[in-house]
């Protein structure tokens, strides 16, 4: 490689990085989603005072009040939220994970009227105590009645105030009340019924050649669309940033100075080696993101560092013969206006692959995904995805979707070095697609 391809990537590349356009643009973005990966888990942990108020209970049956107080107490609640808040998860009954609240069980005499729980609720803004829900418990709630099969329920009148979360944890505590009354009333012992229900559903380890890790299924159901997320951001950037550079050079008259320094294909060279670079800066920006919130959440493990490496050089692949694709427009036409038409089948060939990589990852080994692993330029993203699904293809595919990437890649750049040796000083009305199809063949 030359010094003069060396200088021309050296100047592409500075202007391109140092731009307002590409800090704004492209370093905000991954900026915000890094605070946002650091900040979210703190905030996450950081909740407001608990919810306090008084519960009225109509107990009917006569048997389940006290046994209500004891599910509703601070400390059966706390005690029932702690272990799910360890493993990372909302309180059982939660609408949101937070400190459960401080509820006051009242007992009150009298028929269920519904009107007489509605009047209740009804208060003066800023009333204390909040009167947050009124339950009603049917007679035949802890006994069932003669000749039925199934036991009796309970009605729940809540104020206008109550939160989703707090009316769960009601819920809740009344099923757990009336559960233990039904099963103490019918002289069977609790904790034995709750034993022989619980079933602990341990954490599935994957094991492969390098070893075991611990399963995360939703991660690895992501990871191929993710894969190709990235790729696709860091191809179409790179080669839109290559079309639009080439086009502002043309029009301006610089790459007829540049062309007084250095060849067709030097230029193109170092154009196509500076947008590379930018193209492996955006990657390292987002892949780095990645790496940083999947060590805030603990799930660092389920990144296979293998999977980086071939997101490089699929995306090497990709950039060939996408950015070559965009440098032989950018060097056919004088104003960006007249790229829009001859960009729809560029960006047909890059957007339909990125689309159906989540298809792919979902089945990478059905013959259609088989297919586009070893057809360019879709075999970029095809592979990519299949190699970050669970099921990843054998080494002679990826062996053969390489060099097939390899071949559509030289395919591109050749064709771009022959445009451009035409196209670069031409000016006036912009070529079509046959026009730049014969400047090839002539070149």
């Amino acid at each position: 490689m030359s010094n003069r391809v060396l200088m021309v990537a050296q100047r592409d590349f500075l202007a391109t990085v140092t731009s307002r356009g590409f800090l704004l643009g492209l370093l905000v973005m991954p900026l915000l989603l890094l605070v946002l990966a650091v900040l979210i888990p703190r905030f996450a942990r950081a909740h407001g005072p608990p919810i306090h108020g008084e519960v009225a209970v109509i107990d009917a049956s006569g048997k389940v009040l006290a046994e209500l107080r004891a599910a509703l107490s601070p400390e059966r609640l706390a005690a029932s939220a702690a272990p799910r808040i360890n493993a990372g998860g909302p309180p059982a009954g939660f609408g949101q994970s937070g400190p459960p609240p401080i509820l006051t069980v009242i007992e009150r005499t009298g028929g269920a009227d519904p009107g007489q729980a509605k009047a209740w609720l009804i208060q003066p803004p800023k009333a204390e105590p909040p009167h947050l829900a009124f339950i009603v418990i049917h007679t035949d709630a802890v006994v069932r009645a003669p000749g039925e099969r199934e036991f009796g329920g309970y009605d729940l009148y809540v104020s206008r105030s109550l939160d989703d979360g707090t009316e769960g944890v009601i819920h809740e505590g009344v099923r757990r009340a009336l559960v233990t009354t039904r099963l103490r009333s019918s002289g069977i012992d609790e904790g034995t019924v709750t034993a022989t229900m619980r079933v602990a559903r341990p954490q599935a380890v994957v094991v492969g050649a390098s070893g075991e890790q611990s399963a995360r299924r939703g991660l690895s159901r992501m990871l191929p669309f993710i894969s190709g997320l990235l790729l696709f951001i860091g191809v179409f950037t790179a080669g839109q940033l290559l079309m639009t550079s080439t086009i502002e050079e043309k029009s301006s008259r610089v790459v007829e100075v540049l062309l007084a320094a250095v060849s067709p294909l030097e230029l193109m060279a170092g154009k196509l080696l500076a947008q590379l670079g930018v193209g492996l800066l955006i990657l390292t920006m987002y892949v780095g993101l990645g790496v940083l919130a999947l060590s805030q959440f603990s799930m660092l493990s389920a990144l296979d560092p293998l999977l980086v490496f071939y997101l490089v050089l699929f995306y090497l692949l990709a950039y060939l013969v996408y950015g070559g694709l965009m440098l032989a427009i950018g060097g056919a036409v004088s104003q960006i206006a007249d790229a829009q038409s001859m960009m729809a089948p560029v960006m047909l060939l890059i957007v339909i692959p990125y689309v159906l990589t989540q298809f792919i990852g979902n089945a990478p080994n059905a013959p259609l995904s088989v297919a586009l692993s070893f057809i360019p330029p879709a075999n970029s993203f095809a592979m990519l995805a299949r190699l970050a699904s669970g099921t990843p293809p054998p080494v002679w595919q990826v062996c053969l979707s390489v060099a097939a990437g390899l071949a559509a890649a030289a395919a591109a750049v050749w064709f771009a070095a022959k445009v451009l040796r035409i196209g670069l000083l031409m000016q006036g009305k912009p070529p079509d697609l046959a026009t730049l199809v014969r400047w090839a063949r002539m070149a």
